[in-house]
């Protein structure tokens, strides 16, 4: 045998050591490769949960801030027509003050008295509530004040002696302030 021969074993087993090590060097760049891969789109998963659930929670925020608009609105929408009728409702209650006073020229009619009972239970039923203020402490957020009135009784200074103009609430939402006069 030649030396070449010899030599050619060495040679192909080289080759093959050769080839096995760029074969695992290849793979482990792949399995590198591949980690890195996994880990990046792990992350971007995460990113993509993480943006979800804040839309989705902005969106149930929106949902709730709506209905509950809606609900308001619909409670207050005949406000525009309960307002109009406040003046009315002023006079029937004069009226009926006016004919209660003993020996009155103006009685106070059983129909009238039925049709200021029936106006009244309506606008109540619809969510209309007079406003109490006689002997309450003065609050400007729901009271006007008209005039002072000196008292001797000092229980009642800064309270509301009289009630010149009703105040009244739509669904407890302060629609119009009472006007009143207060003791000092």
């Amino acid at each position: 045998m030649s030396t070449e021969d010899k030599n050619q074993p060495d040679d192909s087993e080289q080759i093959e050591k050769i080839i096995e090590q760029v074969n695992e060097s290849t793979q482990e760049d792949f399995e590198s490769e591949e980690a890195s891969e996994i880990a990046k789109l792990k992350e971007d998963l995460s990113e993509m949960k993480d943006k979800y659930l804040r839309i989705y929670a902005e969106f149930d925020n929106f949902k709730k801030r709506t209905s509950k608009e809606r609900i308001d609105l619909i409670k207050t929408a005949a406000q525009d027509t309960l307002t109009a009728l406040l003046p009315i409702l002023d006079d029937f209650d004069r009226a009926k003050k006016n004919s209660e006073v003993p020996n009155s020229p103006e009685p106070f009619s059983e129909g009238i008295n039925l049709l200021y009972h029936k106006l009244t239970s309506l606008l109540k039923s619809r969510g209309l509530e007079v406003m109490e203020t006689n002997g309450k402490a003065f609050d400007p957020e729901f009271h006007e004040a008209i005039t002072e009135i000196p008292v001797t009784n000092p229980e009642l200074q800064g309270k509301i002696v009289d009630t010149v103009e009703n105040g009244y609430f739509l669904h407890d939402k302060l629609i119009r302030h009472a006007k009143v006069v207060v003791g000092k």
